[in-house]
């Protein structure tokens, strides 16, 4: 998955599920929806402030990219998975600028959608 032009059209419908499924599948003591969605809130939070002054990007984006060091501890306490933090890795590594990062939280919220689906009890 990318990031970039041209979109893939199934991004966030097939793959983002189809991550959903893989990342449940993964490890079942740990990935719980609640975990998960600390992570997507945190991508929001990020998309909104480059939002409201996107010339400040190259001065959050440090801040952006310590969620992978927050994915890391947290598959240290074992509340998620290799997978997991892998995902986080991979998608904050294509946000170079205003619009991808638009793009990795579009995507985040159709994989939480299909997670969610995937994981409805917890």
């Amino acid at each position: 998955m990318r990031f970039t032009a041209p979109l893939d059209p199934q991004l966030f419908s097939e793959i983002a599920k189809r991550v959903a499924q893989e990342i449940n599948e993964s490890k079942k003591s740990a990935n719980r929806p609640s975990q998960l969605r600390r992570f997507y809130d945190e991508i929001v939070l990020w998309e909104d402030k480059v939002r409201a002054a996107p010339d400040r990007f190259e001065e959050y984006r440090p801040f952006l990219l310590m969620m992978n060091a927050k994915a890391a501890y947290a598959q240290g306490r074992d509340v998620v998975s290799g997978e997991f933090v892998c995902l986080v890795q991979h998608t904050l590594a294509q946000v170079q600028d205003e619009k991808s990062l638009h793009l990795c939280k579009l995507f985040w919220e159709s994989f939480m959608g299909f997670y969610k689906l995937e994981r409805p009890k917890d």
